[in-house]
Order: structure tokens, then C-alpha cells, then sequence
């Protein structure tokens, strides 16, 4: 299996290299040059299947020429042995037509785990067989941090430095990295929003003075191992709803795009999919190109949830690519467009690719409050605010009866308690497994919304290669 960059300049890679890349040299993201697909029988086989030799099944194809199928599975194995639940995602119910999948019973609460559990145990083997160090460098919304900083915590040949929105995500969130005390972590509250240091982030990749003295790497979404692993969830739940013989719906609460691409590629793949719906909050920019192709970014907002606070969602390009006819040089034009107007409207084509399959839906305070309080007095369910967004936008959507609308709960709810109690009246209890997490000590700096602070704060810390 090969690679291609969204921008098209980049050399093609395997799945060791772009796992070991994250963003391509010029700027893009890489995508398989083709993709796998199963017949409905390769499909319905996978019934009844244990998640982790489920997750083999689907994600060989990717891994072809980099990784056996018995190397998989080790990992696969080690990877979700550590969730608390044995259905490791396991599926609920709301009503006749509506099911929450949930996605939060690793060790940090939220379906980033899902992929990051395993992307750790991937760049542990990679960087072995290269003897190899490695420097992560991320930015976080909320939930991406703490599920990269204990995928890696402790492990060898790698360094990690995770940049989030100071004062801009919940406290739950916030010492799910900043208690960490392993060595090799490094937590920066940056002063400005996710935008911004998703922006350095992405700087620091083309900056040749950074990546000539440090092996950077991404684990944000931007990475295709990343995203490859959020694929399986959608046919754990498509085939406990009848799945291939009967179509099923998801709605994802997202505000990168990763997540709900993630379905994109189930599909692509030959998993029937009646319906992806993208699910935002005010910061909407998603909303808008879905449904008017109106690509253009505004000032973030910040609410109640942080996860979703976002304005450039970067995964939205490999859409745009693979919609817009895979012409990479086409798109890195339009891309730099963007960077320059902040702006820019879909061409046709994506716009009708992307209505093939993508509606969306956007929801304000008063629609997510009202979601968290119809999950917990007509279901019995608590959920989070993200998820509560996907609710309102699955239970909006006009779907007919017959098809069940899959709502993506990304978090737990315990992680943002004090907007659910004040939506529901209730405050969820966090699991014992972190029950001590307010006793224990944060570490973290605070850095100025500069670049350069941010890069010599890195190059005094990290790892050098060369």
C-alpha cells in the first residue's frame, strides 16, 4: 500500500513512512493511493468478531508491505486490552431509530484512545526497527493530549510535546496530561486558541531549521495510522445493526474532521452507509461548507464543548482531495488560497461529492443543553456536550424510521461535569480508574501565541537526530 500527498508534490510513502511522517512535506496529508474494498460477504464474515481481530480484518489492507497480519494482531491485542469495557465500543440504545456507540472506555475517557492506544505501539515498532527517535509534537482541543500522552508516556526513542488553548478546555481535560510525570512528556498551555497552535504545529513541520535537527512526528488526525484505526468502529457498530445487508447512518459530533472522515473511508471501503452527519457547534465552519460551500473561517467561540472549538478543521482537506478529483496540485492552489483569505467556496465537484453522502447540522447552547436533558429523562442516559451535539443533529436529520442513526459518544461525560450538571441537574462521577485524579500534581509551562517561543522551548528539550 502506498501513499500520496493531498498536495501532490510529496513523495509517495508506505504505511512505516506516513506513520512515522504525519503531515507530508508539502504541506498536505496523506491519503492511500487507492482504496481497499470488501465485497458484502468479506463483510458480513466479520460478524461476531472480538474488537481487536475485527480491527486486523479491516486495517491489513493499509498496513500492506509494512506490518504482518500476525504483527497486527500483537498490536491490536495490546492496544485494546486496556479498555475497560469488553465490547471495548460498545453500542446502546436511545430509542426505536436512534444508538449511542460508545467511544470512551480507554484510559483517558475519550475515542481518541480508539487510535491512539494503538499509534503509540506503532511508532514503538517503527522507531525500533530504525533505531530511530522520534518528536511528537501536537496540539489539542481537549481529548487529543492526554490520549497521546498515555499512548506514549515512558516509552522508549520518543519525546512528546503537547500544546493546548490555556483557560480554553475543561479541568478534567486539562490534568489528564498535566499530572503526568514521565520524562519524556512536555505539556505548554499555549496563550491563544486551538487554531493557533494547530498552526505551529503544522509550521513546525516545513520549518527547516526545526525538522533538520528533530525527527518531528504528528499525532493529531493529520496522521493517516490515526485515522485508519477510527475506521473499525464504524463497522463494529454497522454490523451489531445489520450491516451489510442493512444500511445505517452516523451521526459524529466533530470539529477537525478526522473523525467523521473516518466514515468516509468505511464507505469507501464497501461498508453501506446511509448517511454521515456532521455534527458542530457554533464554531461551524463545517456547517457551512457542507451545506453552502462556504469554507471560510471566523473567530473561534469558546463553549461548553471545547473539543468542537474550531475553525480550521485540517482533515477537511483529504475530503476536498479525494472529492475534487485527486489533483493534488489543483487543491495545494485553493489550500493556499485559504491560508491567505481565511476564505474560500467548494468547487462543484466537492460540493456534490461531498453531498453524496455528508449533511450537517449545527447546534447552540440551548440545542446541546436541551440534548443532555432528553438523553437523561427519556433514555436514562448521561452524555457529554460533544455528544450532545451529535444527538441533536441525529435526531434532526429526517431520516426514514427504518434506518438507525448511530450517534458517536466521543467522551465521557465525567470530563465535562460541570456542563452537565448544569444541563441535567446531575454531575457524573469519574471512573475509579482516575477517581484520584484532582490530588494529584499538574506540570505544564505557559508560553506566549509565538512561534518562536514555541520552537525554542522544543529544541531546548527535545532529542536531536542529526
Amino acid at each position: 500500500m502506498k501513499y500520496v500527498s493531498t498536495r501532490g508534490s510529496a513523495p509517495a510513502l508506505d504505511f512505516e513512512g506516513v506513520t512515522l511522517a504525519g503531515l507530508a512535506s508539502d504541506g498536505g496529508l496523506y491519503v492511500p493511493e487507492e482504496w481497499p474494498r470488501f465485497s458484502e460477504a468479506e463483510i458480513a464474515a466479520m460478524r461476531g468478531l472480538p474488537y481487536a481481530e475485527l480491527a486486523v480484518r479491516v486495517m491489513l489492507p493499509f498496513v500492506e508491505g509494512s506490518l504482518t497480519e500476525d504483527e497486527l494482531r500483537g498490536l491490536c491485542q495490546r492496544a485494546y486490552g486496556r479498555f475497560a469495557h469488553a465490547a471495548v465500543t460498545p453500542l446502546t440504545q436511545f430509542d426505536q431509530q436512534h444508538h449511542l456507540l460508545e467511544l470512551f472506555h480507554g484510559p483517558t475517557l475519550a475515542f481518541k484512545d480508539v487510535a491512539l492506544q494503538l499509534l503509540g505501539r506503532l511508532f514503538e515498532t517503527f522507531l525500533a526497527r530504525r533505531e530511530d527517535h522520534l518528536t511528537i509534537v501536537g496540539a489539542t482541543s481537549g481529548d487529543t493530549g492526554s490520549a497521546a500522552i498515555d499512548a506514549v508516556a515512558g516509552r522508549a526513542g520518543v519525546d512528546i510535546f503537547m500544546l493546548h488553548p490555556a483557560g480554553r478546555i475543561s479541568d478534567v481535560q486539562r490534568r489528564q496530561m498535566t499530572t503526568v510525570k514521565a520524562p519524556n512528556v512536555y505539556n505548554i498551555a499555549l496563550e491563544g486558541s486551538f487554531d493557533d497552535a494547530q498552526a505551529m504545529v503544522k509550521r513546525m513541520f516545513s520549518d527547516g531549521a526545526m525538522n533538520g535537527r528533530f525527527h518531528i512526528a504528528a499525532v493529531n488526525s493529520i496522521n493517516w495510522a490515526r485515522l485508519m484505526a477510527q475506521v473499525v468502529y464504524y463497522f463494529a457498530a454497522a454490523l451489531q445493526l445489520g450491516g451489510p445487508d442493512r444500511k445505517v447512518a452516523f451521526s459524529v459530533p466533530t470539529g477537525n474532521f478526522g473523525d467523521v472522515f473516518a466514515g468516509y473511508v468505511a464507505a469507501q471501503m464497501g461498508l453501506p452507509i446511509e448517511r454521515l452527519i456532521v455534527a458542530t457547534n457554533v464554531n461551524d465552519i463545517l456547517h457551512r461548507a457542507i451545506s453552502s460551500g462556504d469554507y471560510s473561517a471566523g473567530t473561534v467561540e469558546p463553549t461548553a464543548a471545547p473539543s468542537m472549538d474550531i475553525q480550521v478543521s485540517s482533515n477537511f482537506e483529504r475530503l476536498l482531495f479525494c472529492e475534487g478529483g485527486r489533483d493534488g496540485p489543483a487543491l495545494a492552489a485553493q489550500m493556499q488560497g485559504f491560508d491567505a483569505a481565511r476564505a474560500m467556496q467548494l468547487t462543484n465537484a466537492q460540493r456534490e461529492g461531498a453531498a453524496a453522502l455528508f449533511t450537517s447540522a449545527r447546534a447552540d447552547a440551548a440545542a446541546m443543553n436541551e440534548s443532555m436533558r432528553w438523553a437523561s429523562e427519556a433514555c436514562g442516559e448521561i452524555i457529554d456536550p460533544h455528544t450532545a451535539i451529535g444527538l441533536h443533529a441525529a435526531r434532526a436529520s429526517g431520516l426514514a424510521a427504518d434506518i438507525p442513526v448511530v450517534t458517536l459518544a466521543t467522551a465521557h461525560p465525567a470530563k465535562f461535569r460541570d456542563a452537565v450538571e448544569r444541563a441535567t441537574g446531575q454531575r457524573p462521577a469519574l471512573p475509579t480508574r482516575v477517581g484520584d485524579l484532582f490530588e494529584r500534581e499538574e506540570r505544564y509551562d505557559t508560553l506566549p501565541g509565538d512561534y518562536d517561543a514555541v520552537a525554542a522551548y522544543v529544541a531546548e528539550r527535545a532529542t536531536a537526530v542529526s
